[in-house]
């Protein structure tokens, strides 16, 4: 009973199987085997024969003779290693390179372009043409500049009104502002909607109203930040700093939050 549990713990066919796997991923590599992949198949085989020196499980013994020969297989161990590493390496840089070479490509092509370049262009170039003599009977000896003068003069005349015209349908530039403004209360007890109908009545030609928020102070104070566009020709920030201000029921003061040009 105890031979047929061994038995079964015990992997007899293993190798049979490792061999096999091994046949059919070499089969599976033949098909596409370029020189870089057969550096790859050849380390790939290495690593596996390096593999199948060794045993599966050490043997466990006492004495001098299983120290050594652990010592020489620990010695074949690390020069199969070494061996795998100095493949890899040169692995690596041949693959180093063939990158470079595929990004930047051979010298003498662009050497080759560069040089190629002017001849087209010289090739390409239309001959000059002759300068025919003029013959004598399209020279008029008695001929008078006055009428193409006054043609020159004409054509003049008539572009510069054409682009006066035009000038004149242009609007003119209108300059604008936008400005942020914070108007602060006396204290929590204002009223805020009242105080920002009283800001909105202030009217003037170039001067728009527009969105307007409380933003906390402090002590459950609160200030109103409106903005407004005015046209600078029409309307002085002073002039409306003033209007507001002189809402003293409601304005302790005006600060200007933000001033920027349209």
């Amino acid at each position: 009973m105890a031979t047929a549990i061994q038995a079964n713990d015990i992997w007899l066919t293993k190798k049979i199987y490792e061999e096999a796997e091994r046949i059919h991923y070499e089969n599976l590599a033949k098909a596409a085997l370029t020189p870089l992949a057969g550096e790859i198949a050849k380390a790939r085989q290495r690593l596996i024969e390096s593999r199948d020196t060794f045993a599966d499980v050490l043997p466990i013994s006492t004495g001098d003779s299983s120290d050594k020969q652990l010592e020489q297989q620990l010695m074949k161990f690390h020069e199969v290693l070494e061996q795998v590493q100095a493949e890899q390496l040169r692995l690596s840089e041949r693959l180093l390179h063939v990158e470079t070479v595929l990004k930047h490509g051979t010298p003498n092509q662009s050497t080759t372009c560069n040089v190629r370049k002017p001849e087209a262009k010289q090739q390409c170039a239309p001959p000059a043409k002759k300068q025919e003599p003029m013959e004598e009977d399209d020279v008029d000896l008695f001929a008078s500049d006055s009428e193409e003068d006054d043609a020159a003069a004409k054509v003049r005349e008539e572009r510069l009104a054409a682009y006066n015209a035009k000038k004149s349908k242009k609007p003119a530039l209108i300059a604008k502002s936008n400005v942020i403004l914070d108007v602060k209360p006396w204290d929590d007890e204002t009223d805020m909607k009242k105080m920002e109908e009283c800001v909105r009545k202030i009217e003037a030609d170039g001067l728009l109203w527009g969105a307007a928020k409380l933003v906390p102070l402090a002590y459950g104070i609160h200030k109103l930040q409106i903005s407004c566009v005015v046209e600078d020709e029409k309307v002085s920030i002073d002039w409306l700093t003033e209007q507001l201000e002189g809402l003293e029921d409601y304005v302790q003061s005006v600060d200007i939050a933000a001033f920027n040009k349209i």
